[in-house]
């Protein structure tokens, strides 16, 4: 399985964003799908996931209603829709896969993920 991120970009606070993950090599609807963030300094952050099958959807908690995680299966793709920008939003965005679902808090564990992509940078200018 491999993953490519992609859509990151420099914008101003208050735009937004859609990142785009592809996944090749398996079919995306066996997998749950997440998205990290890593800001400079800073550990990896948790942002969101889609489940597989259910396509229920969990959120950091500094998220409040911004972003928004979905998937196209038919597609082997998963967005993340990032609105209202912040500065402290800058981080690489990862997208992430595991064949699993489970609660929130054990989704939000980065180390249950197998696969992982390169990350796309979203640099948000104040």
């Amino acid at each position: 399985v491999q993953l490519q991120a992609s859509g990151g970009g420099l914008v101003q606070a208050g735009e937004s964003l859609r990142l785009s993950c592809a996944l090749s090599g398996r079919t995306a609807r066996s997998y749950s799908m997440s998205w990290f963030r890593q800001a400079p300094g800073k550990h990896r952050e948790f942002v969101a996931t889609i489940l597989r099958y259910s396509g229920v959807t969990y959120y950091g908690d500094f998220v409040k209603g911004r972003f928004t995680i979905s998937r196209d299966d038919d597609k082997n793709m998963v967005y993340l829709q990032l609105n209202t920008l912040k500065p402290e939003d800058t981080a690489v965005y990862s997208c992430a896969a595991v064949m699993a679902e489970s609660s929130r808090d054990i989704m939000q564990n980065p180390t249950i993920y197998n696969y992982w992509g390169q990350g796309t940078l979203v640099t948000v200018s104040s």
